[in-house]
């Protein structure tokens, strides 16, 4: 399948920019393809050679030309013509199944470590699916049946997701069934809320956040509890995370960027001053998704505002 054929059922939708085309590449979870620019341009411009599409450009006042892009009669003909083909089987393709097949090789507490990494993000996944499920993005809705095909759809990716969710715990079970081990709660949080607006405050960890993973699972906390603010106190840090050559606090700062985190973190103005990290501090506070304060009144001030 080609990404012609996804170009043309969205243009069946509605008429859209190369620009559009590539946000909805982006957003969807069945539609698979990068999106990249080059892809979605070159597939324009030979559907447009073959009378599948056509173009226009609209001129705007205040901002630049747009080209606008619709589909035509050849191009629904093409589209039906392959949606009534045969269907191909799907594809079972996971990196991970290669990993755990010489996994042997590794101590019952490192395999174990490997097995949770899988599932934390097999975890996020389904988190990340069912908020674009409830938004229901770039989801056409023309007719009761389309509504019903998309939201199967929908529902067909999120089980997906619970499937290996519960194939990777079965699989950690089983590996692990006549020994002990134990994951104790790690993280001391609460779940602030004031005038309707709702923040999780952690305020301790048992071992200090100090891995990709530890941010991940704050993220699926919050999406957990339906918020996408998140204040974090001195105490929860690990001493990495001041530490700039360890790219800790970057790292971090990057992961709630891309998931739309909000988070702030409550430190002494005299750790803040403390070397280059007084740089990253000043940097970081003039952004919109993380930044550094002394009290827990301003942090929340900013988190709800």
């Amino acid at each position: 399948m080609s990404i012609q054929l996804a170009i043309l059922g969205i243009l069946s939708w509605k008429s859209s920019t190369g620009y559009e085309l590539k946000k909805i590449f982006e957003d969807s979870s069945f539609m698979y393809w990068s999106g990249n620019n080059n892809q979605i341009y070159k597939a324009l411009m030979n559907m447009e050679n073959e009378d599948f599409v056509t173009s226009e450009v609209v001129h705007q006042d205040n901002s630049p030309s747009k080209k606008i892009y619709s589909i035509t009669e050849e191009g629904i003909k093409e589209l039906k013509k392959w949606i009534m083909s045969s269907p191909e089987a799907p594809e079972i393709k996971k990196a991970f199944l290669v990993q755990l097949a010489w996994s042997d090789m590794l101590s019952n507490q490192e395999l174990n470590e490997v097995l949770f990494k899988y599932e934390n993000e097999i975890r996020l996944q389904l988190i990340m699916q069912n908020e674009k499920y409830r938004r229901a993005l770039h989801t056409p809705n023309r007719s009761n049946r389309e509504s019903l095909i998309w939201e199967r759809i929908s529902e067909n990716i999120v089980s997906t997701y619970n499937n290996e969710l519960n194939w990777v715990r079965e699989t950690r079970q089983k590996l692990f069934e006549n020994e002990v081990v134990e994951e104790e709660e790690k993280m001391n949080y609460q779940i602030r809320e004031l005038e309707s607006e709702k923040y999780i405050e952690l305020m301790s960890s048992t071992e200090p956040l100090s891995t990709e993973n530890d941010t991940l699972d704050l993220i699926s906390l919050c999406w957990e509890h339906e918020t996408n603010a998140l204040m974090i106190h001195y105490a929860a840090l690990s001493e990495d995370f001041f530490k700039l050559k360890t790219k800790l606090a970057g790292n971090m700062i990057q992961k709630f960027t891309n998931y739309g985190i909000k988070a702030a973190a409550i430190i002494s103005q005299e750790t803040i001053q403390t070397g280059r990290f007084k740089e990253m501090a000043m940097e970081t506070n003039k952004g919109n998704h993380f930044r550094l304060y002394e009290s827990k009144e301003e942090a929340e001030e900013w988190l709800l505002k």
